[in-house]
């Protein structure tokens, strides 16, 4: 790939990263788990603890991704192989822990692509914030991932032949 469209593709997830980023940080300085348990009816406070912290988990490597892209993109010079290593760790950790978190709180519908709803499913009910939270960030999350997607495998490949 040229270094023009792995630049773009570092911009974008980095954008992109920076919004998600500021969306769950908000979220999660301004909830309460007591709050969260009277917003809704259905009282699972050790469920709700752990969506938390998945999404606590989902903002960290959020955060290093961001981090990461924002230092090669304000180098002197642009090191085309640090971003793709950059690009393939926001795909396997941000992308991949958010559809597919390491604790199952929440799934990917892969049905969802045919319906027009939104992908992520909780294992349990939550309140409504939680799910407008969700929601929020799934586009970005999407539309990164299809932009991302040579990484999935390609970039693994390439890596491998070139040692």
């Amino acid at each position: 790939m040229g270094n023009t469209l792995v630049e773009s593709q570092l911009t974008l997830a980095h954008d992109t990263l920076k919004g998600i980023c500021e969306k769950i940080s908000t979220y999660l300085n301004e909830t309460k788990l007591t709050e969260m348990l009277s917003e809704d009816n259905q009282t699972d406070e050790e469920y709700y603890k752990a969506v938390l912290s998945s999404l606590r988990r989902v903002l960290v490597f959020c955060e290093e991704g961001k981090d990461a892209s924002e230092v090669i993109l304000n180098g002197k010079t642009f090191r085309k192989t640090a971003a793709e290593k950059t690009l393939y760790w926001v795909y396997h950790n941000c992308i991949e822990e958010f559809f597919n978190p390491r604790i199952d709180n929440w799934f990917e519908d892969s049905r969802s692509a045919y319906t027009g709803k939104n992908a992520i499913k909780f294992s349990k009910p939550v309140p409504e914030s939680l799910k407008d939270l969700m929601k929020s960030i799934e586009g970005p999350f999407q539309s990164i991932r299809e932009e991302l997607e040579y990484y999935e495998t390609d970039f693994q490949t390439k890596m491998l032949h070139t040692k």
